[in-house]
């Protein structure tokens, strides 16, 4: 049965990217919401998968909007329903939780970090037994665009790390993941990201725009695989 997936947006340039491209490939139903303090979402056990991307706020803000996002979000992973959270969507998963949100030593912005290296993430010994890297490499080059982190609850468990923003992919129970990293990128979201981010105009577009142009091949077939290894153990696709 192909149940429908939604999709919560945080802030208008934070679109799903390649993501909708792959569930367009598999003829999947999704339904995409601009989600605010008003935004009430009554059947959530009917969705397929919830998935939270990112945006420029705190998962520690005390609006409306934040606490009925928070609040949406711990009932859907407590009902069972897969989970996928990017950059905001896991620091809103793991504060939903009961973990907590913290700022970052160091921003971590592009492709690269203070020191011109490509920021890579490194699976820990639970990441690679994990299904959700079936068929990945143990290390991978990301794209990042935060200045917050996480710190996990027991009831959590840390799948991937960074170099300086260490806890970058968590798990909760058995079908509720979030990563740090923004895998969905796309030529047309970097464009938009690097016109409108305000840490990401303080970098060479040039410079951003070669840097994914010289991984992108890989890129997106490590994004592509992520993505489908999720949408697989949620039960969506065979």
């Amino acid at each position: 049965m192909n149940r429908e997936i939604l999709i919560l947006k945080n802030t208008p340039r934070e679109n799903p990217g390649l993501i909708e491209t792959i569930l367009k490939e598999h003829n999947l139903s999704y339904q995409i919401i601009d989600f605010d303090h008003t935004t009430v979402i009554k059947h959530f056990k009917n969705y397929g998968a919830l998935i939270v991307l990112g945006g420029p706020e705190s998962a520690n803000d005390l609006t409306r909007k934040m606490q009925n996002e928070l609040a949406l979000i711990k009932r859907v992973i407590l009902a069972g329903v897969p989970y996928f959270g990017i950059c905001l969507g896991l620091q809103t998963f793991v504060k939903a939780l009961g973990g907590k949100v913290e700022k970052c030593q160091t921003n971590e912005v592009g492709f690269r970090d203070h020191n011109g290296s490509f920021f890579k993430i490194r699976l820990t010994q639970d990441g690679k037994k994990d299904k959700l890297f079936n068929n990945l490499p143990d290390v991978f080059t990301v794209f990042q665009l935060h200045g917050e982190t996480v710190q996990i609850t027991p009831q959590m468990t840390l799948l991937g790390t960074g170099d300086s923003c260490q806890n970058q992919i968590i798990k909760f129970g058995q079908k509720a993941y979030g990563i740090q990293f923004h895998f969905e990128l796309t030529d047309d979201l970097l464009e938009s990201w690097s016109r409108e981010d305000s840490d990401l105009q303080k970098l060479n577009a040039d410079q951003l725009r070669s840097d994914f142009e010289s991984i992108k091949s890989e890129y997106q077939k490590i994004g592509r695989q992520l993505f489908l290894n999720f949408l697989s153990l949620s039960g969506l696709i065979i």
